[in-house]
C-alpha cells in the first residue's frame, strides 16, 4: 500500500500532470490517498512524482491517518463502533493492519471518504522543489510514515 501525499499546487501544470492527480483525488494541497501497490498506479506516480510524496504506509500510521482524519458521508468521524459494525472488526487499529497486509480494503468501509485532509507538516518542509532526502517530493519509502505523522 502507498500513502501518496500532494505537496504542490496546480499553477503551470501540464494537462497531463493535472488529470493524473484528478484520478487520484489529490485536487487540492496536503491531500492525502492510499492506494494499492499495482503496475497502473506506479506508472501514476511517476507522471506526478514531482508533485507528491509517496511510500509504503505501515499499519501504526494508517490506524492514526484514520482515527484522526477518516471522515464519513456528512463530514462525521469514524468511529471504532462504525468500524465494528460494517466490517467486523474490532478496532481502527485491526482494520488497518488488515488493510496493509491486504486482507481488506479501504472500500470495505461503505461511507469513508477516499482522501484524507492533512495539515501541513509540523515544523516545516524541507523543500518542495527537490526530491526526497533533500526535499519532500517523490519516493519516501518507509520515511512516508514519519512526514504523514507530522501531518496528522
Amino acid at each position: 500500500m502507498f500513502a501518496v501525499v500532494r505537496m504542490r499546487g496546480t499553477v503551470d501544470v501540464h494537462r497531463k500532470i493535472k488529470e493524473t492527480l484528478k484520478m487520484l483525488r489529490l485536487h487540492k494541497r496536503y491531500h492525502c490517498v492510499v492506494i494499492p501497490d499495482t503496475p497502473s498506479y506506479r506508472g501514476m506516480l511517476q507522471v506526478v512524482k514531482d508533485y507528491v510524496a509517496y511510500g509504503e504506509i505501515n499499519a501504526e500510521t494508517l490506524a492514526l491517518l484514520l482515527r484522526l482524519r477518516g471522515r464519513l458521508t456528512g463530514n462525521r468521524k469514524l468511529t471504532d463502533e462504525y468500524v465494528k459494525e460494517k466490517t467486523g472488526y474490532e478496532t481502527i487499529e485491526e482494520f488497518a493492519k488488515a488493510v496493509v497486509e491486504g486482507k481488506a480494503s479501504l472500500k470495505d468501509l461503505p461511507d469513508l471518504k477516499p482522501v484524507f485532509r492533512l495539515h501541513p507538516p509540523r515544523k516545516g518542509i524541507k523543500n518542495i522543489k527537490w526530491h526526497y532526502p533533500r526535499g519532500n517530493l517523490g519516493y519516501h519509502g518507509e520515511e512516508i510514515n514519519r512526514l504523514l505523522y507530522k501531518m496528522r
